[in-house]
């Protein structure tokens, strides 16, 4: 039986799970994203996150419990998309429907990620849906691949 992924609004108390997920240390190592204190993580999504009306903020489900998170956000004149799944849901589809689901929300075009380069699963979940490697860019000594999914990808 296949499992049900559905995306609703973030609400408060999604946050704790949050947290959480984005200190597992393998989640750390694959995203090669540092965690932040708590205080840190829940001011930043209390005020730049959810606060920004300009924001797309979806939490991921899967059979109506929490999974992790989807995010689309400006950076200047891109528009960027951030994931974030709770590792009990990586490989096995989840990712890849809740991407679906959200690229029907998430409109704008052209659309840009910049995984870690190491992290191959989500460069393929990028590339499943049509995102391409525009390059790589460096954040200090780490190397993160590009992507971009234009218009009619």
């Amino acid at each position: 039986m296949t499992e049900q992924v559905c995306l609703r609004d973030v609400v408060q108390d999604d946050l704790e799970v949050f947290l959480a997920q984005e200190h597992d240390p393998e989640s750390v190592r694959r995203s090669n994203f540092p965690p932040r204190e708590r205080e840190a993580f829940m001011r930043h999504w209390t005020t730049k996150v959810l606060g920004d009306p300009s924001n797309r903020v979806q939490a991921v489900t899967v059979d109506g419990v929490l999974a992790g998170n989807l995010v689309a956000w400006w950076d200047e004149d891109r528009r960027f998309i951030g994931y974030w799944l709770g590792r009990q849901y990586w490989g096995r589809g989840i990712g890849t429907r809740a991407l679906a689901l959200f690229l029907e929300q998430e409109t704008n075009r052209p659309l840009y990620a910049d995984p870690f380069a190491e992290n191959t699963g989500s460069v393929r979940l990028l590339e499943k849906h049509g995102f391409r490697s525009s390059g790589t860019v460096m954040y200090g000594e780490h190397e993160h691949i590009m992507l971009v999914l234009n218009e009619g990808s």
